[in-house]
Formats: structure tokens, sequence, C-alpha cells
């Protein structure tokens, strides 16, 4: 196997909140191989963008607080990194792609300054020779007339330009992990297959790690090689992209599978959906999630079931009324 670039252990992450503290990402881990990417997919709301903030430890402050865990990064834990060592590897060795390119530019600078203000800052280069090397970027994600581009406002650019360039800005200076937040959302489906092939060439070219949040398993399958489902702020199954997809263990991941509607499906059919609602972050049980959706009772909601290794290198959530034999979701 692959030696991990990232290693997440046992992350614990909360937010303080009027009614008190509330934990949004409980007890994740998952490691992410070398020139791997790893799709982490789930319903809004299941702590995927909490648990990939905390790994760079953007999270809203003074609210967000990590209370436990382990995040190491090429075997340095950065949980226990000073802020200084924490603005060396934002940006320079881990690249973050957010979610919204519009709110991730700022609309009072040209693209040029933006670029190269990372450049400048972690690799040292002058004015001039960061413009150039701007120019450069844009000209690798595919951006036409980068020379004039490098000069424009956001509001200038299109949507898919726009994500074109926040891609730029992560890959700027050839991290070693790129945690790409939901990085297609606000983009039609033309432009989300080139950013997803552009993704996927500069990870080749670059040898980089990716770290892909989703909510589209299609994406999934075409992107990653392993994949993480999350739940209720919790890692309910993990298994290389080919296990997942030919035997999901965990209902709420079969659940997932069965509601992508497929070409062979008669027309007009009703589409499947998983019951029951996800509860709010202040009613999860300190057992399964899922049974809790499922209005199950018993010990499955007081007692949280061990991780565990099911098959070779495919992890389940072993609650014994949501980890199955291969067949449909209990409804």
């Amino acid at each position: 196997m692959a030696e991990n670039v990232l290693e997440l252990r046992n992350v614990v992450t909360a937010f303080d909140t009027e009614g008190g503290q509330l934990v949004a990402v409980d007890g994740v881990s998952f490691s992410v191989p070398a020139g791997k990417t790893v799709g982490i997919v789930g319903e809004s709301g299941c702590g995927k963008s909490v648990t990939a903030m905390s790994i760079v430890q953007l999270l809203p402050q003074p609210a967000g607080t990590i209370l436990a865990g382990e995040v190491n990064f090429c075997g340095e834990d950065l949980l226990k990194a000073d802020h200084e060592r924490l603005y060396e590897v934002r940006g320079g060795e881990i690249g973050v792609i957010f979610q919204e390119p519009m709110t991730a530019l700022n609309p009072v600078h040209r693209i040029g300054k933006q670029l190269s203000e990372s450049l400048i800052l972690h690799l040292g280069l002058d004015k001039k020779a960061a413009w150039a090397r701007s120019i450069e970027l844009l000209e690798m994600v595919g951006i036409p007339s980068p020379e004039l581009r490098v000069s424009d406002y956001p509001h200038q650019l299109s949507g898919g330009m726009r994500q074109r360039v926040v891609i730029a800005i992560a890959l700027a200076c050839n991290p070693k992990l790129v945690i790409a937040d939901e990085p297609t959302t606000a983009l039609d489906v033309t432009v989300q297959a080139q950013i997803l092939e552009l993704l996927s060439q500069l990870q080749k070219d670059q040898g980089m790690s990716v770290i892909l949040i989703t909510h589209d398993l299609g994406v999934i399958a075409e992107s990653c090689d392993e994949v993480v489902v999350m739940y209720g702020g919790r890692v309910v199954e993990q298994a290389s992209v080919y296990d997942l997809f030919a035997n999901p263990r965990h209902a709420y991941t079969q659940g997932l599978l069965a509601s992508i509607p497929r070409l062979d499906t008669p027309r007009k059919s009703v589409l499947k959906t998983i019951p029951g609602n996800v509860a709010s972050i202040d009613e999860f049980v300190p057992g399964c999630r899922f049974c809790q959706r499922m209005e199950r009772t018993g010990e499955t909601l007081t007692n949280r079931a061990d991780f565990i290794e099911i098959a070779p290198r495919h992890w389940v959530e072993n609650c014994p009324l949501c980890v199955q034999e291969q067949g449909g979701h209990d409804e």
C-alpha cells in the first residue's frame, strides 16, 4: 500500500452555540494515500466540510474548536503545530479549492495579484517573477489568453473560469495534498466535466493527493480511488471505490446508491429515497444515528458500534441493524 500523506485519527470538532457545545465531527478517522484521490460523500450536514476545514484549522472562530484527535500530515501532527507552521502549510503544502469561487476570490483585487500573493509568501518570488508564474498557472488550468485575464477582476470571468482560477491558486506552490470542497457545485454539467478532468490530469502530472468532497456519487465513481461515507458527523463506511459500489455494507451507503437514477429504470418510476430525516445536531444520539433516522429503538441508539475492517481495506461502523450482506437498504 502506498504511504499515507494524511492520517486522521479520532478527530472531534465542536462548535459553541447559545445552547451549549455541539459536536459536528465525532471521532472521524481515515487516511489519504500518496498520489491517490479519496472522496468524501454524504448528505448536507453530515460533517464533510467541517472535517476538511479541521485538517487545516480554518474553522469559524471563536466558535469552532477541535477537541481531540490527531491530524498527521507527512508524519507531523498539525493539531500541535503553532500558527507560523500552519501559515506555511496552508496554501504551501496543502492547497484548498473552496466551494464557491466567487466568495473564495477577493472581488477588489485582480486575478494576478491574488495568484501572486501565494507565490510571494510561500516561494519567495519577487513581484515580477510571481506575475509571470501567475500567467503560466492560468495557462496550465486552461484559461484562454492568460496574459490578458491575469489583469481581470473576478466579476469579469465566468463561473467556470473563476473555478479554474481557484484551482490555480490551490496548485500554485505544488502542494502535496489538495482539499477540493465540492469544486463543481455551481457549475453546469459540461464545465463540471472539464473541471474534474483538469483536476485528474493535474494530479497525474504533479503526483499530489486529493480529498474530493461531493454529493455526487457519479463524480465519486469517476474520479476517486477510495471513498469515505459520512453520516451524522461520523464515518459509517470506507472502502475502495470498486468495493463500495460493488458491495456496500452499511444501510446508509446502500440507500445512497439505490437513490441514483439508472438508464434501465422504467419511465415515470418513483425514485427510491432514504426514509426519515437527518436529525438535528443537537438531537444526535450517542449510538447509531442511522437507526435514529429509521426511528428504531433499543441498544443501538445508546451504544456506538465499533468501526471494524469487515473485509480487506473495507471498514464499516458495525451496527448490527445497519450492516447487512449485499442487498437493498432497510425500509
